[in-house]
């Protein structure tokens, strides 16, 4: 049998008894796992979609590989780590940074591709040394630091390119995400993203039935211009069946090296979702951490190699586990049937390609700065010492350089810019600076403490 691919039934097949959890080698009835699997699929929906639209990819392959990575990433792991992988919202910086740079599709997944070949060997590495190689080289102000700087680095894609296309609408999108992910509970509030975006679909809508086209001037001869706010006239002419688009991957130094310090990003959330796993399931998986990152590389690579985005583990889909209790791989293999055949669909990706851009304002207002502040939740949860000048210096410097955009240029066709350059400031300045500390400031700033 192939390991982490066969169920014992929990219980009477129906629910968890009172105190007790489905572990991931059990499973409900089938039609309670199918159910489970589609709530694992609506979960992950906003940010899996939203990812590969924000970069200027395909969200049916977005969407199709984020079902084939998360059965592969299952049979790796023998099936000890319950977890979907979807589309990485970490990159999307990098891909505003690589297009800004005149690349395309195919330079943004080559570069996207080399990430997750040295994540890949990063995995292989922590399996062959042990875990603490992890905490030794990005310690959680390094991390923190670095999550942060990618995640406020994006604000200018959103005051600039989303919020201006229809500022009323990003407006009216923004207040109700913000009311969804603070006032409702469970699982509505797990899925607060999705619910944004369907009620900025329905006030797109209205607002077109209500003002009319957007962007309409009036000149001496008549209105000139203007465009609908919500455009589904391609979703009617697409088939219901179909494979996505793809590319092969092409490669560049320059957009390679804008991407590479997502890596620190990637290991950091892979090593965060195996502790809190394990934490949930009560099984120890410090041993499964290499093969896990090894495991997100692996996809990361096929679905690039593609020409869709990389793939890491879901937070959301952690926060249904812990809602249910139920961490039954089987689940998770229903949820990846269910993605394959979404992304299958092209009808699907043309309702997702109308996104309004005055929706993905709204949404990306609250978003990136969420993602950056995970980078601030980092500090605080390790007690990072933010007085210590051995966490402060490295950490000013990086994340004013990533955050402001600041170009460091070294000959005239390379340079090193935003948050390439602000996480070198950050590792390398963390590291160096810790050869010549003293010892007090060594100890108090000392990796994994505060």
């Amino acid at each position: 049998m192939v390991r982490g691919v066969g169920w014992t039934v929990h219980g009477d097949g129906r629910s968890p008894a009172p105190g007790a959890v489905v572990r991931p080698d059990e499973r409900l009835s089938w039609g309670r796992t199918l159910g489970l699997g589609a709530q694992h699929v609506v979960a992950m929906f906003g940010a899996t979609f939203v990812a590969p639209v924000l970069m200027g990819l395909d969200p049916n392959l977005a969407v199709l590989m984020s079902g084939v990575a998360t059965a592969l990433f299952l049979l790796v792991t023998g099936g000890r780590v319950p977890s979907y992988l979807g589309s990485s919202l970490a990159f999307v910086g990098v891909a505003g940074s690589i297009r800004a740079q005149g690349g395309d599709s195919a330079t943004l997944t080559g570069a996207l591709l080399v990430v997750g070949a040295v994540l890949l060997g990063c995995g292989l590495a922590v399996k062959a040394l042990g875990p603490r190689v992890v905490h030794a080289v990005l310690p959680p102000a390094v991390t923190g630091a670095v999550v942060l700087l990618i995640g406020f680095n994006l604000a200018p894609v959103a005051a600039k390119t989303y919020w201006p296309q229809d500022q009323w609408t990003a407006l009216l999108t923004l207040l109700f995400t913000g009311f969804a992910l603070v006032a409702l509970r469970g699982f509505w509030g797990r899925i607060a993203i999705f619910l944004g975006l369907l009620f900025g679909y329905a006030v797109s809508w209205l607002f077109d039935r209500v003002f009319g086209r957007i962007g309409v001037k009036d000149t001496p001869t008549g209105h000139t211009g203007g465009h609908w706010r919500l455009d589904l006239h391609e979703v009617g002419g697409a088939p219901w069946f179909g494979w996505p688009s793809t590319h092969a991957p092409a490669f560049d130094g320059s957009a390679v090296l804008v991407a590479l310090p997502v890596v620190i990003v990637l290991i950091a959330e892979n090593a965060g979702h195996v502790k809190a796993v394990g934490e949930m399931t009560g099984d120890r998986l410090d041993a499964v951490l290499g093969t896990a990152i090894a495991a997100d590389g692996g996809t990361t690579v096929l679905a690039t190699a593609l020409g869709g985005p990389a793939t890491t583990t879901y937070a959301e889909n952690i926060g249904v586990m812990a809602a249910t209790r139920i961490y039954s791989t089987a689940a998770y293999w229903a949820a990846a049937a269910f993605a394959i055949l979404f992304g299958l669909c092209p009808k699907f990706g043309a309702v997702i390609a109308a996104i309004p851009g005055g929706v993905l304002g709204g949404i990306t207002v609250i978003l990136y700065g969420m993602i950056g502040l995970l980078g601030a939740r980092i500090w605080v949860e390790n007690s990072v010492d933010l007085g210590n000048p051995l966490n402060l210096v490295p950490i000013a410097g990086g994340v004013v350089a990533g955050i402001g955009d600041v170009t460091l240029r070294i000959t005239d066709t390379f340079s090193l810019t935003g948050i390439a350059l602000g996480t070198i400031l950050v590792l390398a300045g963390y590291h160096a600076l810790r050869l010549v500390a003293p010892t007090h400031l060594r100890e108090t700033g000392a990796p994994g403490g505060g």
